[in-house]
């Protein structure tokens, strides 16, 4: 099942996709799925990004590729860092090249677990439980700020729009063993699958949630295969024009153009 978050007239709403509608939930989906009867052609309204977390929390060098491209060792434990709910952003919205460090942001095609009922404590054979679904992320890094001036990771991955999620949640998706591709400006610079993560999903949460609880509609994001622009010879960043999309197998595309902060 493919859940969007949609732009209505009353405000932001859940809805199933079928065919080419949006069948609209009451509330929130997180432990019960109620359609209202209601639909919206696919056409007639603005995609969201699928959720409105009160939590992005994220995992880096957890895949064991992009920890040779890095020159980083393999970690013995998940690097766990926070992205600010600031840097939502939702399919088609631009990310935005801030003033203060345009010269050396990156891309990072990502897994996004969306939790679905509040997880604390839990072992990795019950995390299913706490999984509503999957979606598309991009954790959008200004490397200049996180290895040259902080050497922490927070501030250069949370600037406004760094953290672009959609198109929607699917529900379905096989987390363990699934395609995952980063295009930029149709050159492919990221294809791999999540079998390369070094800790899989159900460690990950329940690793974290013996740390924080996590509430419905948090996200978690899985970390980054190989074919970072900072991982390239020469380097390679964004600048003002491009376009990106994410695509993981079953989910959808999530594309996002850039832009320069005005």
């Amino acid at each position: 099942m493919k859940i969007a978050r949609i732009k209505t007239s009353q405000g932001p709403c859940f809805a199933t996709i079928e065919g080419d509608q949006f069948h609209l939930l009451e509330g929130q989906p997180f432990e019960d799925i109620r359609p209202t009867g209601g639909t919206i052609p696919f056409d007639e309204s603005l995609l969201l990004a699928p959720v409105d977390p009160r939590q992005i929390v994220a995992i880096g060098a957890n895949y064991r590729k992009h920890c040779i491209e890095c020159n980083v060792p393999i970690p013995d434990r998940p690097v766990v860092f926070l992205k600010a709910v600031n840097s939502l952003a939702g399919p088609g919205d631009a990310v935005v090249l801030p003033r203060i460090a345009p010269a050396e942001v990156d891309w990072e095609a990502e897994l996004a677990i969306v939790i679905g009922k509040p997880t604390k404590n839990i072992e990795p054979a019950d995390v299913h439980k706490h999984i509503l679904g999957v979606t598309c992320a991009n954790d959008i890094s200004a490397r200049d700020v996180q290895i040259k001036q902080d050497k922490l990771w927070d501030r250069g991955k949370s600037f406004d729009t760094f953290c672009p999620l959609g198109p929607w949640i699917e529900t379905q998706a096989n987390y363990g063993n699934l395609g995952i591709k980063l295009t930029l400006n149709g050159r492919v610079m990221q294809d791999a699958r999540t079998d390369d993560m070094i800790f899989d999903v159900p460690f990950l949460v329940s690793y974290l949630s013996k740390c924080m609880t996590l509430f419905p509609g948090s996200v978690v994001l899985t970390g980054t295969p190989w074919g970072v622009g900072m991982g390239r010879t020469p380097a390679m960043y964004l600048k003002a024009g491009d376009v990106m999309t994410v695509e993981i197998e079953g989910v959808g595309p999530l594309t996002n153009p850039v832009v320069l902060e005005s």
